[in-house]
């Protein structure tokens, strides 16, 4: 066949060589051994979890080489492509500190190596296209989705391998006439890769997570080009990944069984492969077995679900790297006041199984990341969540700034600090006691007091109450209470001998806790009345005396 006659009836509008794109994008000067990498999202609305952990993959390699990170939007699926995805992918990865070097943006493209939306590159994926028509390594296909059905309801039949290829490739021998008929006729087409691939044979793929895999070879004509010209996943990241000078490819391990083509592809076309990694799934455990993160069952697989229940972005990046690098969470156990970036991240300490999202080690960890931050600065960040979430509380979180990071500071000096706040709606509840606009009484008071007992303990409390004892002088008033009223002074002599006591200081302790707090559990309750004030705290003992 004639293939550079079939190649200019296929891209009559194309008159640029590769060599062209090759000169427009050249080789990147950067310093040796600078990485390139991207993540390369579909714009389809839903951005999650994996797009962040492959986004700080690929970050987190570029940036300690001095090298280049990049957005690219692949949108060739326009079926799957949702109003506003594009605004909202980037919403959410600037949210969550990911800071590009060059890329899609908001207004448009930044950057030398763009445009970085696949759809308004079709020119160039056209012109590879045609040079592989050229070589006789590409053909078109006029296969309609019911021949199609029927080949493979056949292949099903004879237990033969799915796919397109061998004598099931039917269009892949037709001659230039019959493909000049056809088109004259109006028939749709899409444009296949003319595979040499043996299903006998392997390729070797080096991954950078995984080390060297041998993979089966493909032998499937695979579609570069749908019928509308725009090119598939796998044509379109190859031909850019090259141009844009990538050198390593984060993705999911999902991508694996089509990877063969991928080299195969930038084998054909001499270019030098870019280190694949390819990241595991996230899991988590479901009762007692080990499942997929869903995005119909598990609301923390999406992005969003992090900024609306404000865990902070630190946060989620501290516990990312635990599932990223074994050695990370060593690393912050000696380093506990080191910035992220200290930490030499590498893919050689990247698991190869599903990594498992465990919500209550993330939540530690999210208190942790909150406890090393001073009050100030959980103040802003928490003021700038309230005012999106929560107006009504954000007006009083902001009446007084001096009076709310005291309450933020409470409990976290000294050498066991407490962890109470975990993320902001939760620390909004939490701390709503403080205020008297939302104070509500939410714990029982304990069983072992009596009605009679509680009015009692309350009263003696106001009665014996100096807001200027330090805190022993009024610990020492409430179990001078305790023992006038037969509690127990020691929580253990009522744990071993509980019918001499009608309860212990505990008991007295939480009743008094429960009236000015509301709670059973807080912080160290003298504080407490000491921040709300005196008056405040006998209005709430009065209010629990009724």
């Amino acid at each position: 066949m004639d293939t550079i006659k079939l190649a200019e009836l296929l891209f009559p509008q194309i008159d640029k060589e590769p060599s062209c794109f090759e000169n427009l994008y050249p080789v990147r000067n950067l310093p040796a051994g600078a990485k390139v990498t991207r993540i390369g999202p579909s714009p389809t609305g839903f951005v999650h979890l994996g797009n962040l952990y492959n986004a700080i993959i690929g970050e987190r390699l570029a940036h300690q080489s001095d090298g280049v990170f990049f957005l690219r939007i692949e949108d060739t699926d326009a079926k799957r492509e949702v109003a506003g995805a594009v605004e909202l992918l980037l919403s959410s990865m600037d949210y969550f500190g990911i800071r590009f070097d060059e890329g899609a943006t908001i207004d448009g493209d930044s950057g030398n190596y763009g445009p970085y939306r696949q759809r308004q590159r079709k020119e160039v994926y056209q012109t590879f296209a045609k040079e592989l028509v050229r070589r006789g390594l590409a053909y078109p296909c006029f296969c309609t989705e019911e021949r199609l059905t029927q080949m493979r309801e056949t292949q099903m039949a004879g237990k033969d391998n799915f796919g397109y290829y061998g004598k099931w490739a039917l269009c892949r021998d037709l001659t230039l006439d019959e493909i000049e008929a056809k088109i004259a006729n109006g028939e749709e087409y899409v444009l296949r890769f003319r595979s040499s691939g043996d299903i006998n044979n392997t390729v070797e793929l080096v991954d950078g997570i995984r080390g060297t895999l041998k993979l089966q070879e493909n032998y499937q004509d695979f579609v570069l080009l749908k019928s509308d010209g725009i090119p598939t996943y796998h044509f379109a990241h190859v031909i850019d990944d090259h141009l844009m000078r990538t050198t390593h490819v984060v993705r999911g391990e999902e991508w694996l069984s089509t990877a063969p083509i991928h080299a195969q592809l930038f084998d054909t076309f001499g270019w030098t492969r870019p280190l694949f990694c390819h990241t595991t799934v996230l899991m988590k455990m479901d009762g007692d077995t080990k499942r997929k993160l869903s995005k119909r069952k598990d609301p923390e697989l999406g992005l969003n679900y992090y900024r609306q229940e404000g865990y902070v972005p630190e946060a989620v990046w501290e516990y990312l790297m635990t599932l990223l690098n074994s050695n990370y969470e060593e690393w912050r156990a000696e380093n506990p006041d080191a910035p992220l970036d200290d930490f030499v991240f590498t893919t050689e300490k990247m698991g190869i199984s599903g990594a498992l999202f465990d919500m209550m080690k993330f939540d530690n960890v999210s208190q942790e990341t909150l406890l090393r931050m001073s009050a100030s600065e959980i103040y802003e960040k928490m003021a700038a969540w309230l005012k999106e979430y929560d107006p009504a509380f954000e007006a009083l979180f902001t009446r007084d700034r001096a009076f709310t990071e005291r309450i933020i500071s409470v409990g976290r000096d000294g050498a066991r600090p407490r962890k109470d706040l975990t993320n902001w709606k939760q620390a909004r509840q939490f701390l709503s006691f403080y205020f008297d606009e939302t104070f509500v009484r939410e714990d029982e008071y304990p069983e072992n007091v009596s009605p009679e007992d509680r009015a009692e303990i309350l009263k003696r409390y106001l009665k014996t109450y100096d807001h200027s004892d330090d805190n022993s002088q009024w610990f020492q008033k409430v179990r001078d209470i305790a023992g006038d009223m037969n509690y127990a002074i020691k929580p253990k002599d009522y744990k071993k001998n509980p019918e001499l006591y009608k309860g212990s200081i505990t008991d007295v302790s939480n009743v008094i806790r429960v009236a000015v707090v509301g709670r059973t559990n807080s912080p160290d309750l003298w504080e407490i009345c000491h921040i709300i004030g005196e008056d405040a705290m006998r209005n709430r003992i009065e209010q629990a005396k009724n």
